[in-house]
């Protein structure tokens, strides 16, 4: 008997502080992991820019930007019609993207709103690219690159200014349109809405771990270790400042990687100048693809509207 008790009496020494340690390691291990994939969701690796406008028959300059944060040089094209510029459009890349955007992609789009006398201007975000930085932000810091650009259109060219974006690029327009009254209008495809909302929801989507407990961990140190705070990018609290200047969304019901409700969202903030395209069937980004000459025709009646 005696025997029994003193073998509970020192399992139970020995039991306890190896829970503890066990438990240590485990939080250790989240933290490291959650640390990880915070700083691989921040530096993306670069895809190279294989094709330029050549491709497509037209002729463009490659043009320097500064991003209006820091000085970051950003790598660009000037496409100009053949005619007289009716206005000037800006392409916005994805996350993880560069200029000419092959998911959507942009070289095709850019060619049609050449030929209906647009000039286009295309650039690398910081981080992608041929564009200098180090780190992507979601749309936190892009939206400074973006205003360099509009900076730059504003200082060379009189007509107005419309910014078209993807995925990141079209929440990073709504951002950017906000702080600069003179964007005439926004095309917005497939944006989310609010990227801390959006990545408390879908964060397993981009990590393929447990939203319990990386979600929270990840949310919680990303700002600690990079420059990114999700807070910095809220496109639906920019949307609402924007009105009465004209936004067209664009978004996919079978969209997987940020759902229509995100668009849906935005949209109904003012439904009264707001315009709001939903297509089917097509992937991320790729309503484009899959509806070109209807994507191209609402484009450029959209842009007709705005132009006045």
């Amino acid at each position: 008997m005696q025997i029994q008790l003193e073998r509970k009496r020192n399992t139970k020494k020995w039991l306890v502080p190896s829970l503890i340690g066990v438990l240590f390691l485990a939080v250790i291990a989240c933290v490291a992991i959650s640390i990880y994939v915070g700083w691989n969701l921040t530096h993306k690796e670069r895809k190279a820019v294989v094709e330029t406008p050549k491709v497509y028959g037209m002729a463009y300059e490659d043009v320097t930007f500064t991003s209006k944060d820091g000085g970051l040089k950003l790598k660009g094209w000037v496409i100009e019609p053949t005619k007289q510029a009716k206005m000037t459009v800006i392409f916005s890349h994805g996350y993880g993207g560069n200029r000419y955007e092959p998911n959507v992609p942009f070289l095709p789009i850019a060619k049609a709103l050449i030929d209906q006398g647009y000039r286009v201007i295309m650039f690398d975000f910081r981080a992608s690219g041929e564009s200098e930085g180090e780190m992507t932000t979601i749309g936190a810091k892009e939206k400074y690159d973006l205003l360099g650009v509009i900076d730059y259109a504003k200082q060379h060219y009189p007509e107005p200014i419309v910014l078209y974006g993807v995925s990141m690029g079209a929440a990073t327009s709504i951002l950017a349109a906000s702080m600069d009254k003179d964007v005439r209008a926004v095309i917005a495809d497939s944006a989310f809405s609010d990227l801390e909302g959006y990545l408390r929801t879908y964060m397993p989507v981009w990590t393929n771990l447990p939203n319990v407990p990386f979600t929270y961990l990840i949310i919680t140190l990303i700002p600690m270790i990079t420059d990114l705070d999700p807070a910095e990018s809220v496109p639906i609290k920019a949307a609402d400042t924007i009105a009465p200047r004209p936004i067209l969304f664009i978004h996919s019901k079978a969209d997987l990687s940020i759902p229509y409700e995100e668009s849906v969202k935005m949209y109904n903030k003012h439904p009264d100048v707001f315009e709001l395209w939903l297509t089917d069937k097509a992937k991320h980004v790729k309503s484009f693809a899959m509806y070109k000459d209807e994507y191209i025709q609402r484009m450029l009646a959209f842009l007709e509207k705005v132009k006045e």
